[in-house]
């Protein structure tokens, strides 16, 4: 396993695990992309005709090993691994964001990722501490969607409000002022969640207008990605079915 290691925070490239996800990194990432891995195990056909072809159009070096994929997959069926340089993204005042305060939870924050993408919110501010984006198990999670999604840290929601604060806010919190039928943003918007075991603290409900997602005592709480996609769905299906 020489020359092979386990992702780290600090690395440079990080890895998209399966070959529905390098098709995706392929497709919307192509410059960031340093080396696709094959192995030995992975079927000839018209699906590595096509890989091969996308990676020599784009001259981009096919390595041929398994020790990479005894490193980082512990999947079976795993058979192709895109490697990737991190890439910088970037937010916009004319779009809508979903903020994540403090994610700890790699699946969640690529699920999450996944249904902004289906409602058109590809910009999201991230406030540390908070889980590393480029984990390739958040990769995996998103299923693609991280290589179309804008997405920049902040060290505290205060910084990200001095430059994006001039626009309808939304914290999601269980105090809250407003059920989410209530509201019907008109401009430009950020949905704000909160950690998974922890929610937002209390001093957001003194941001823009908090809002709660009614449901049954049956349960104390909606799960975050579950939470977010509801959000994410009330608030731009006037949009979405325009």
């Amino acid at each position: 396993m020489a020359g092979y290691k386990r992702y780290r925070k600090e690395d440079p490239v990080s890895y998209a695990l399966g070959i529905t996800l390098t098709f995706e990194l392929l497709k919307y990432r192509t410059r960031q992309v340093t080396r696709v891995f094959i192995h030995s195990e992975m079927k000839q056909g018209e699906t590595l005709d096509k890989l091969m072809a996308l990676c020599r159009d784009a001259g981009i070096e096919v390595v041929y090993t398994n020790k990479i994929f005894n490193v980082l997959s512990q999947k079976e069926n795993c058979y192709v691994i895109g490697e990737f340089r991190k890439f910088k993204g970037t937010l916009e005042l004319d779009h809508s964001h979903v903020v994540l305060v403090n994610p700890s939870n790699a699946g969640n924050m690529g699920t999450i990722m996944r249904s902004a993408l289906g409602f058109g919110l590809q910009q999201m501010a991230i406030i540390r501490p908070a889980v590393d984006a480029f984990d390739p198990k958040v990769v995996r999670a998103s299923m693609g969607a991280i290589f179309s999604t804008n997405f920049v840290y902040f060290d505290s929601f205060a910084e990200y409000k001095e430059q994006f604060g001039a626009r309808e806010l939304y914290p999601f919190m269980l105090d809250a002022q407003s059920s989410l039928h209530q509201i019907r943003p008109q401009g430009t918007f950020s949905l704000i969640f909160g950690n998974e075991a922890t929610g937002l603290p209390s001093e957001f409900a003194q941001i823009g207008t908090s809002v709660i997602i009614p449901h049954s005592d049956r349960i104390d709480s909606l799960n975050l990605p579950i939470a977010a996609s509801i959000a994410m769905y009330e608030t731009t299906k006037h949009i979405i079915h325009a």
